[in-house]
């Protein structure tokens, strides 16, 4: 065995240490946050595979909270964009300022923006402008950032956590695909139930101030990053994810039944990309050291749902991105004979309009029934 194959060789070791830090981060972060167990863990697979989480939910639910409290259980530097119409891409990046020198003589000196953490809170990122959007693209892909056509790297580990609220329509700017296909994730921070919201209002009666502690380092976090990446995938494992994200496209190699009925456009490589990178942070999380079937199916939802452009059908017919990637995995998952999940609801897809049961009124026969004629 070479030198490079042993250190690429997963260790007992390092797998304990992965189990421990994230259970201390775990059980940190839950002292803040009440419920949303599926959020904080998406959240924290991301981090951990270096990716970006679009937070999506109403005002109120935590999501701004959240974020501020893995900056302090990460222990790493923390900014906080708020994201406003008139907010400019300096004011993100940073800018060149005039300065004095000690011989009186003026010289350009950078002044760096908010961008310039380890941690950024884009909040309420839709309500920027897009060109000021457009100031995240290179540093979320990248980690750089060039201004004045001076590239300046970014300190690792580096995330960007948005937030966006759904209700909000005025003075928003949607997202662009190009901006949309770079978050890792896209989680809906649902609302709290009746025992959450009571929980709630009694841990904020104490204190509104995060009080978790810190559980990991910068350097941590980044060797947790290194040890997932040692994680196996099985090529049929492999295959069956690079399926998934090529069923997605309608005009593509192998669409899928409701793909062709309710996509327009299908998710890019980056899904493909992202799917294996998180699964081995989640195979890891559930104590396997290869990457599951499982692992795949539920990250499915997250990765996918922003990734894919719903067409006009879909949209009157109120199916959800959730909705067809649902039916699109139990399609598949009967190709490679894989049990679907307990909660799968696949869209019934009718391939012919004409094709519906006489059971079903047409519009004369309610009209009739409204005076009281009845079905002739």
């Amino acid at each position: 065995m070479t030198t490079e194959e042993v250190k690429d060789v997963i260790t007992e070791e390092s797998i304990q240490q992965f189990s421990k830090q994230c259970e201390s981060i775990f059980s940190q972060v839950q002292r803040d946050m009440i419920g949303q167990k599926e959020v904080i863990e998406g959240t924290i697979i991301a981090m951990i595979a270096g990716g970006n989480v679009l937070l999506e939910g109403v005002p109120g639910v935590g999501k701004t909270r959240l974020v501020r409290s893995l900056g302090r259980v990460f222990n790493l530097p923390f900014s906080r964009i708020q994201f406003t119409p008139d907010l400019m891409p300096a004011d993100v990046t940073g800018t060149n300022i005039i300065v004095k020198d000690e011989t009186g003589n003026s010289k350009f000196n950078f002044q760096p923006g908010p961008i310039f953490s380890n941690i950024i809170l884009a909040d309420e990122i839709n309500r920027a402008t897009p060109k000021t959007q457009s100031a995240l693209l290179e540093a979320m892909q990248e980690h750089t950032v060039t201004v004045m056509g001076v590239s300046r790297k970014l300190s690792e580990p580096f995330f960007v956590l948005a937030t966006q609220n759904p209700i909000e329509q005025d003075g928003t700017y949607p997202l662009p695909e190009a901006q949309m296909d770079r978050f890792m994730f896209k989680l809906i921070v649902n609302q709290p139930n009746l025992e959450e919201l009571t929980r709630i209002v009694d841990m904020t009666q104490v204190t509104m101030a995060e009080v978790a502690d810190s559980a990991c380092s910068g350097d941590e976090l980044l060797k947790m990053r290194n040890t997932a990446n040692k994680i196996p995938v099985a090529k049929d494992v492999m295959n069956y994810a690079m399926r998934l994200v090529l069923s997605t496209h309608p005009f593509g190699e192998v669409p899928a039944a409701a793909t062709q009925k309710y996509i327009r456009f299908g998710a890019s490589p980056r899904a493909g990309q992202a799917l294996i990178s998180a699964a081995k942070v989640k195979a890891l999380l559930n104590g396997r050291f290869n990457v599951a079937y499982s692992d795949i199916n539920e990250l499915a939802f997250p990765i996918l749902r922003h990734r894919i452009k719903l067409n006009f059908e879909a949209i009157a017919e109120r199916i959800s991105s959730d909705d067809v990637i649902r039916s699109i995995l139990e399609e598949i998952g009967k190709e490679f004979k894989i049990s679907p999940r307990k909660d799968s609801q696949p869209v019934q897809i009718i391939e012919d309009r004409a094709e519906v049961s006489d059971s079903v009124d047409t519009k004369e026969e309610r009209k009739a029934k409204r005076r009281g004629l009845g079905k002739k």
